[in-house]
Formats: C-alpha cells, sequence, structure tokens
C-alpha cells in the first residue's frame, strides 16, 4: 500500500465519509419503491414498464461492481469513490429533468451504475484503510448506513410526494451528495496497493450482456411466454454469455474480476447467502408498498409512515451486530436471522384486503431484524479470509451477486405478479360471486400473498447455508488470546 501516512488513518473520520456515500447510494434505490404508484398515474402506463426505474438501477448496480476492482486498482478506490459521488449527483439531476418514462428509466440507470461502484468500494476500502480489530465495528456502522437508508428512505419520499412532486426525490440528493464529496475528498487517505496490466474489455462485455439478457428473458417471459423463441433466445444468449464471462475471467491474466476468490469456500457460501437473502428482502420492498398503496389506497407518506419502523429498528439492532459478531461469530446470529426473515415473511402471506396497518407493521419488523442479523455478519464473515490485495475483487463479487440476483428477483417477482394477478382475476370472474368492484385489489392481494409465501421459501433455503458458515481460525484464536489475557 502506498501514500498512505499512517497518521492519516483516522478511524471516525474515514467512517463518517463513507457512511454518507453509501447513505447516499442506498437511499436511492429504496426511496423509488415508494412512488411507483405515482409514477404510474404521472405517466400514464403499467407497472410493468414504471418498475424499470427499479430493475433498471438494480442491473446497472450490479453490472457496474465488476468493474470496480479494475478502476479501484488503476485510479485509486478514493478518486473512484468520489468520482462516484460525483455521478450520483449529476444523475439525480437528470432524473429531475426527465418528462417521460423512457428518460427517468435511461437516467436511472445511469445513476445506478455509479451506485454500484460505491458500495463494494466503500466495503473494500473498510478492509483495505481500517485496522482488522476495528473492521467488525466498521462494518456494522457501514450496514447502519445500508439499513438507515431504508428506514427513512419511505416515510421520507412519501412527505416528498405528498408535500411536493416525485422530482423532489432526485432534487433532494443535491445537497447530501455534495457534502459526502467534500468529505471523501478530506478525510478518505489517497493510496493504490496494485495497478492492473490491461483493461480486460470481452469481460465487461460478457457480463453486461449476460446480466441484460437473462433480466429481460425473465421479466418479459410472461407477457412473451415461457416457451416462446423471444424468451429462449434471451435466457439462452444470457446463459452463454455467462458461460463465456467465467471462462474469459478464469483464462486470462488481467481479470475484470478475479474470479478465484471463489476457491474461498467461506467467501462462496456467505455470497450465496447474501444472494438468497437479497431476493426475499426485495420482494418485500416491491410488494408491501404496493399493497398498501393500490389496494388500501394510502398515501405514499402514510405508507412512509409505516414501514418507517420496521427499517429503523433494523438500523438500530445493526449497531449491536459488531459486538455479537465478535462474541459468537457469524453462523448463530445467519441462522436466527434466517429464521427470523422467514417466519416474518410467511404471516405476510395472509394478507386480506382490510389487514390492519399493525399486522403489516408487526410482521415487517420482524423480517428486518432478521435482516439485521443476516447482513454484517454475513458481509464480514466473506471478506475476513481475503487477502487485502484481492479485497477489492471480492467486494465487487459479492455485490454483483447479491445486486443481480436481487434484479432478477425483482423481475421474476413483478412477472409473476401480473401473471397471478390476471390469474385470480378470471377465476374471481368466473365464480361470479364476488362484487365485480372488489375483484381487481381482491385478486392483487391475493398475488401479493402468493409471492410471499414463495419469499418464505426462498428464505428457508438459506438457513443451511447459514448453518455451514463456521468462525474463521483467526477469529477463534484472537478471542482464545482475549480470554487468557482477561484471566491473567
Amino acid at each position: 500500500m502506498t501514500n498512505m501516512p499512517a497518521q492519516t488513518v483516522r478511524f471516525v473520520p474515514i467512517i463518517v465519509a463513507i457512511f454518507l456515500g453509501t447513505f447516499l447510494s442506498l437511499l436511492n434505490t429504496n426511496t423509488i419503491n415508494i412512488a411507483l404508484p405515482v409514477l404510474q398515474k404521472e405517466f400514464g402506463t403499467g407497472l410493468d414498464i414504471v418498475q424499470w426505474t427499479l430493475t433498471g438501477f438494480l442491473l446497472a448496480l450490479g453490472t457496474a461492481a465488476p468493474v470496480t476492482g479494475y478502476l479501484g486498482e488503476r485510479f485509486s478506490y478514493k478518486h473512484l469513490y468520489v468520482a462516484s459521488l460525483l455521478g450520483v449527483t449529476l444523475s439525480s439531476v437528470l432524473c429531475a429533468l426527465s418528462w417521460n418514462a423512457p428518460m427517468l428509466i435511461t437516467f436511472r440507470i445511469v445513476q445506478g451504475a455509479f451506485c454500484g461502484f460505491m458500495v463494494p468500494v466503500a466495503m473494500a476500502m473498510i478492509f483495505q484503510i481500517i485496522p482488522s480489530k476495528q473492521q467488525p465495528i466498521a462494518m456494522s456502522v457501514w450496514i447502519a448506513a445500508s439499513t438507515l437508508a431504508p428506514a427513512i428512505g419511505p416515510t421520507y419520499a412519501g412527505w416528498l410526494l405528498q408535500h411536493g412532486s416525485w422530482q423532489w426525490l432526485f432534487w433532494a440528493n443535491l445537497p447530501l451528495g455534495l457534502l459526502s464529496m467534500i468529505f471523501a475528498m478530506i478525510y478518505i487517505p489517497y493510496y493504490r496497493m496494485t495497478i492492473p496490466k490491461k483493461f480486460d474489455i470481452w469481460g465487461l462485455l460478457t457480463v453486461i450482456v449476460a446480466s441484460s439478457a437473462l433480466l429481460m428473458g425473465l421479466s418479459q417471459g410472461h407477457a412473451w411466454g415461457w416457451l416462446s423463441s423471444r424468451t429462449l433466445l434471451f435466457l439462452g444468449s444470457g446463459l452463454l454469455s455467462l458461460g463465456l464471462f467465467v471462462w474469459r475471467e478464469l483464462s486470462t491474466d488481467s481479470p475484470l474480476l478475479n474470479l478465484r476468490v471463489l476457491l474461498n469456500l467461506r467467501f462462496t457460501l456467505t455470497a450465496i447467502l447474501l444472494s438468497i437473502v437479497m431476493v426475499s428482502f426485495y420482494s418485500g420492498t416491491l410488494l408491501i408498498p404496493i399493497f398498501l398503496q393500490s389496494v388500501q389506497q394510502l398515501s405514499p407518506l402514510d405508507t412512509g409512515i409505516i414501514l418507517l419502523p420496521s427499517s429503523a429498528a433494523m438500523a438500530l439492532l445493526t449497531l449491536f451486530v459488531g459486538r455479537l459478531y465478535k462474541k459468537t461469530g457469524p453462523m448463530p446470529l445467519m441462522v436466527t436471522g434466517t429464521i427470523l426473515l422467514a417466519g416474518g415473511s410467511l404471516p405476510l402471506s395472509w394478507l386480506g384486503v382490510h389487514s390492519s396497518a399493525g399486522y403489516t407493521l408487526v410482521w415487517m419488523i420482524v423480517r428486518y431484524l432478521g435482516l439485521a442479523l443476516i447482513m454484517m455478519p454475513a458481509a464480514t464473515a466473506g471478506m475476513e479470509q481475503i487477502s487485502r490485495e484481492l479485497t477489492g475483487h471480492a467486494s465487487s463479487l459479492q455485490n454483483w451477486m447479491r445486486n443481480v440476483v436481487g434484479s432478477f428477483g425483482i423481475a421474476i417477482f413483478t412477472s409473476l405478479l401480473a401473471a397471478r394477478s390476471a390469474s385470480h382475476t378470471a377465476e374471481l370472474t368466473l365464480q361470479n360471486t364476488t362484487d365485480p368492484l372488489l375483484i381487481p385489489p381482491l385478486s392483487l392481494t391475493m398475488s401479493i400473498n402468493d409471492l410471499n409465501f414463495i419469499a418464505t421459501w426462498i428464505s428457508l433455503l438459506a438457513i443451511p447455508v447459514a448453518f455451514a458458515i463456521r468462525p474463521s481460525k483467526d477469529s477463534i484464536r484472537e478471542e482464545t488470546k482475549e480470554r487468557s489475557s482477561k484471566a491473567s
């Protein structure tokens, strides 16, 4: 590591700078959820179109992640972080100036790409700059930023939509973006660890084609027909491109994304766990706001207020998870978290048109408490055994898998929501026992219940993976030393 004097490595200022950027990045991921019904009315289009403001963002978020390792090594992680903050701020201006859905989707994709750099860069800097003893605490603070954004995001977005317009979701990014850049430029030290030999353009092209083709096939499969030539073409080309990407990264001497970090079993297990959890998590962020606004006809602000306690509980618990991690290791926390995630998702598959706000609120809190016990332990456990030189690639790979799988999950859930709604509508109409005016909200509620039930089973898949993740030998040795020193 070069050009990083010891006196510049100050824990609190660096964490504040990383906290602000991470908060800005993830705030932009969560505020749009509340606005989807508003954007439908604003642009006069369907959910299948406006959901691309979220799905496209997440796809760009995940697709940008593989490039992070190269760019961070080539230009330094500090400069990449500052440039990403600038990109998010400028793209927010372009989003606010959009006058139709295609323009907004385009600029949201640009915004997602810059946000896609920030999260893995922030994680890489924690493991490259912060001393190892302070890394669990640093990760807790970083995850707190990741949870505080969802905590205030829905209420914050609801308030802006209630008292202003959807454009203010993006104009409001300007002061926070500028403040984040100032902190990053002043407090994050400049350093470079290795310089890559060349840029892997073929790796970039194959990963973009793979991600885009698979997402398009999964999101439009219900409309085109799952066995139609178009769907099979997109899915087939996506899988082929993904295979070429893997082959390319394993065969070149300067890979875009060093996939050899997957040889570390602990890292691979945590990446799989986080991917499974993200699918379940994003199902809730998509389905519950739709239920509250489209079925129960609540305002965006009321929806945000109902969702606030769950995210606030998650952010609060996350602040203590770092200390728990040191005492228990990752496995007990993650197993408990996945059980809570599944246990909170199942009751949300029993929603009724007139379910109380308290019912939704309680089970969302259970889900988010589960997430708090999963996210920091999984992210930290996966990175602990990776060498400093490879942490940039490891954080990029972890975030790429998590966000791409999450975007696939949203695409599939959106597709299934449309398909199940049409099916339930046809069944209720055929039965001829329901008031025609009640059929649309009832069929949508039944569809949301179907998908929450699927999300429950997806959550359960994470339990055996969590059981397989054990404390690292280094952490066991450190814990033994601490106990010995206390005893003496």
